[in-house]
């Protein structure tokens, strides 16, 4: 079957690892299942593996791609979990969870294998394209927002660096939900996107907020970590879910964060019941995914090109 995937790992030059050509149908150990591609969409976890991290050379060659939604082997439309080993269904109890592309074949292919407790009911208002966007991307921007920083409606937030995937998630799902949602971008013509999605104000990297923010959501890491922590009101939480511009800020802010009380969380990916209520959510309010472009699968390098560029705004979804 036709797929993308790593065949070498490149640090400094992580294209250079990825192919595009035929690779054997995917294994079906027990307890799993196969779906039949029909859309998947690209995250930065996707360029990362091709840098090692995550993956390493003893588990190429390694097809690419955490999201998808197709069609299982009775012909339903259904969306995939990324995470195997959530629950431990379909694998050993002592394995830890990992997400698609660590250790099991991904889903930039005409078919894909995973455990059948990770397949879940498409809503019928999605469509393909649409739904492949949600398990990475869109359900870290849901926990970020309504676990870990346990926003409500009418609370204000601070979405760090409009554009990415996560942060564009963050701005749909926040406004949707009826949260005053604040963002920030190097790019004037990304602030202005953040605004037609639905963000109150948007400012330049570093700008002054007029207020002080119930919570703020980073996953630039360094280069806006200070800013994020200043931002919040005493008492307030910061989420992070990545730090794309390095995960050492020159400045903890420690101080800041003791005396005023601030909560500083982790929050990586979401759990299939939370995928369940993203989708349910998107279904029933017309939310839906910012879809930067579509492409076919035999076209995924300029996909990881534009990505790589960060010349994009919203989602990069692959076409089978």
């Amino acid at each position: 079957m036709f797929a993308a995937y790593a065949a070498r790992i490149d640090r400094d030059q992580p294209l250079s690892g990825l192919e595009l050509g035929d690779r054997p149908e995917p294994e079906v150990p027990a307890g799993w299942t196969t779906v039949r591609v029909k859309a998947a969409s690209l995250n930065h976890h996707d360029l990362w593996s091709l840098r090692g991290v995550g993956l390493g050379e003893e588990a190429l060659p390694m097809i690419l791609g955490c999201d998808a939604a197709g069609l299982d082997e009775d012909g339903n439309e259904v969306v995939l979990h990324s995470v195997v080993g959530q629950s431990g269904h379909g694998v050993g109890p002592r394995e830890r969870p990992s997400i698609l592309t660590e250790k099991y074949q991904g889903t930039f292919a005409e078919r894909v294998a995973v455990p059948a407790w990770n397949v879940l009911p498409k809503p019928r208002e999605l469509s393909f394209e649409e739904a492949a966007c949600l398990p990475t991307a869109w359900l870290t921007a849901y926990r970020m927002l309504f676990t870990n920083a346990g926003v409500r409606p009418g609370d204000s937030v601070l979405v760090q660096g409009a554009g990415g995937g996560v942060a564009t998630a963050a701005v749909v799902l926040g406004a949707a939900a009826g949260l005053r949602v604040f963002v920030t971008s190097r790019e004037e013509s990304k602030r202005k996107r953040a605004l037609e999605l639905g963000a109150e104000a948007a400012f330049a990297s570093g700008e002054r907020l007029p207020q002080r923010v119930d919570a703020v959501l980073e996953t630039v890491g360094a280069a806006t970590w200070s800013h994020s922590v200043k931002s919040l009101k005493p008492g307030g939480t910061l989420v992070i879910s990545g730090a794309t511009s390095g995960p050492n800020p020159p400045a903890a802010e420690l101080n800041r964060i003791f005396f005023l009380e601030l909560r500083v969380v982790g929050s990586t990916m979401g759990t299939k019941d939370e995928l369940a209520s993203l989708l349910s959510f998107c279904a029933a309010k017309g939310v839906r995914p910012v879809v930067d472009s579509t492409l076919p699968l035999d076209r995924a390098r300029e996909g990881f090109e534009r990505m790589a560029q960060g010349d994009l705004f919203g989602k990069v979804v692959l076409t089978v």
